[in-house]
């Protein structure tokens, strides 16, 4: 199978990802002995249920600094000492200090909510292409209620993925009042490339939850946080009806890979011109938190 590619704003370059279990991912979407195990273990929550206990045990703490090591990542960023998790999951859903991602400054701008792997959209309803030729959203089953579908249905609609390298915390794209979170139980499917070429449907079919955020500049902006293989937890950490700002935390995911789902109502915010471009051609842009997404009309 073909690489996962993606352009790095950071770095300005197309680059390949480097999958966490790759191995057992292509195994499991791609042989249809791994499907057989996909279907009767590894989609169902208790698979990730135990999983996350795993990671969640002192015994764990040992892979944190191997990991640190192999993918590359940069302790100064961390909020706490990379010696100091009790776990790898703790250390898997860590803080970062606040410097190691600057929230963009422009009022009329809006930030990506996590670290990932971008793909936006101008209107959700003319999308032509997710990861593949053809592939579209199902916004009613994405958001499991048709009438609210129908109302974002020619907004704007940005997709960030998470990998399990990436930090887990998810923040909110503009300053606003957020609402009562609603959850939408469902199985665990991953949500890498490699599933997602074979099934973008595992998107409005996995565990999610959806938040309204009121905005000033943006209308109202529908946060979805989708789960995943080895995610069962998505943990918000905000207060419904206490107004937040631009940037600020919203939740985190526990172990494993996951993604964000980003609405804005018709009209409301033209999208940044790198991320619509590389979409277009089916390949994520990479970018981190805070950093500009889009801009209001």
């Amino acid at each position: 199978m073909e690489p996962i590619r993606y352009f790095n704003r950071h770095t300005n370059s197309l680059e390949t990802e480097q999958v966490y279990g790759e191995g057992f991912l292509r195994w499991s979407y791609g042989n249809p002995l791994g499907g057989i195990s996909l279907n009767a273990f590894v989609k169902r929550p208790f698979f990730s249920a135990w999983y996350g206990r795993r990671m969640s045990t002192r015994k764990s703490a040992a892979r944190v600094g191997p990991f640190i090591a192999e993918y590359g990542l940069d302790p100064e960023d961390f909020a706490e000492a990379a010696g100091t998790y009790a776990s790898f999951n703790e250390f898997f859903y860590r803080k970062l200090k606040p410097e190691a991602r600057p929230v963009d400054g422009d009022e009329r701008s809006v930030v990506f909510p996590a670290d990932g792997r971008h793909l936006g959209f101008a209107r959700a309803s003319e999308i032509g292409g997710v990861f593949v030729k053809g592939q579209k959203f199902d916004l009613p089953a994405l958001l499991g209620d048709a009438e609210l579908a129908a109302r974002y249905a020619n907004g704007a609609l940005v997709l960030s993925r998470l990998c399990p390298v990436d930090y887990h915390r998810f923040h909110f794209p503009a300053a606003g009042v957020p609402g009562e979170t609603r959850l939408i139980e469902g199985p665990l499917f991953s949500v890498n490339p490699i599933a997602l070429r074979r099934r973008l449907a595992y998107l409005w079919t996995n565990k999610r939850t959806v938040t309204e955020l009121v905005t000033e500049r943006c209308g109202r902006v529908i946060c979805m946080e989708i789960g995943a293989t080895c995610v069962g937890t998505i943990q918000q950490t905000f207060t419904p009806g206490v107004a937040v700002r631009k940037g600020a935390e919203k939740g985190y995911f526990g172990f494993g890979g996951s993604s964000t789902l980003t609405l804005f109502e018709p009209g409301a915010v033209r999208l940044e011109a790198d991320l619509l471009e590389n979409s277009a051609r089916q390949i994520e842009l990479y970018a981190r938190i805070g950093s500009r997404m889009g801009h209001s009309a």
